[in-house]
């Protein structure tokens, strides 16, 4: 499996998104996940699903510090004592001893940037993390985090595939040396039906959402593509064998448009 080495971490460039799986579905997708070969799982608090992640990592059978596992402290506990109060209880959930990366699921205006990073400092030189990053944050955010943290933030996790430019906010990833995961990079399977997309799979036997995550990936930017079923797995999987000429990337790239996010929240910052 490729990874993406950003300030000390080294990140799987491809993981599974657990957003909106639930119980025994979401612990059976994580575990045929890993057995398949992925080695990078991403979850939440908000998703509400740590503990099956946990029961699908273990079911596994892989040691866990094969896997690297991911989840985010939801942007209402971002007081200092709230935080690691909240991320205790996400690794009681979890079933874990530590996460490999945790991150702030989105920016909140209301506390101190300074408060908040001063507590996922403190939770990882306590090993409740090996890394920490942020998510949804703006090119200033991310320079204003950057600035205040003690430890260095080794990923920004924004929406991004090729209707919606990100240019900005992976320029500013990349002057921090900080690594930029893609979320949503499918555009919650809005792809699927792409003229253009399409055309190019035709070309290397691919699928358009396949097409989506080898042109996110090329560029170095981690993915993390949720899917329920098995056989997407596997599909999702299937990335790594061709590669995207620099014309098909400019493509590719061309497709971005003003209106291209497809993730909107009332709690979000203004976008770059």
């Amino acid at each position: 499996m490729l990874a993406v080495k950003a300030n000390g971490a080294v990140i799987p460039i491809l993981g599974l998104g657990t957003w909106g799986l639930q119980g025994k579905t979401c612990a059976r997708i994580v575990e045929q996940a890993i057995r398949l070969g992925y080695r990078h799982i991403d979850t939440a608090q908000a998703y509400e699903n740590e503990r099956d992640v946990g029961d699908g990592v273990r079911a596994s059978g892989l040691a866990r510090e094969q896997v690297f596992v991911t989840t985010k402290v939801w942007w209402t506990h971002f007081e200092s004592g709230e935080l690691e109060h909240s991320v205790a209880e996400s690794l009681a959930r979890l079933k874990l001893g530590y996460v490999d990366l945790l991150l702030l699921h989105w920016p909140n205006s209301s506390v101190p940037i300074g408060e908040t990073l001063a507590a996922l400092a403190k939770v990882k030189r306590e090993g409740l993390t090996r890394h920490i990053g942020v998510s949804n944050f703006t090119v200033a955010l991310l320079d204003e985090a950057v600035a205040a943290a003690s430890e260095p933030i080794v990923t920004n996790q924004f929406e991004m595939h090729p209707y919606l430019d990100q240019t900005k906010l992976v320029a500013a990833c990349r002057r921090h040396g900080i690594a930029p995961t893609a979320y949503s990079p499918i555009a919650r399977g809005k792809v699927k039906g792409d003229e253009l997309l399409a055309k190019i799979g035709q070309a290397h036997k691919k699928s358009a959402a396949q097409i989506c995550l080898r042109f996110l990936v090329q560029q170095g930017v981690v993915v993390i593509p949720r899917t329920s079923k098995v056989e997407r797995l596997t599909e999702n999987f299937e990335i790594f064998d061709f590669e995207l000429s620099d014309a098909e990337m400019a493509e590719i790239r061309a497709l971005a448009r003003p209106d291209g996010r497809v993730v909107t929240a009332a709690w979000a910052p203004e976008w770059d």
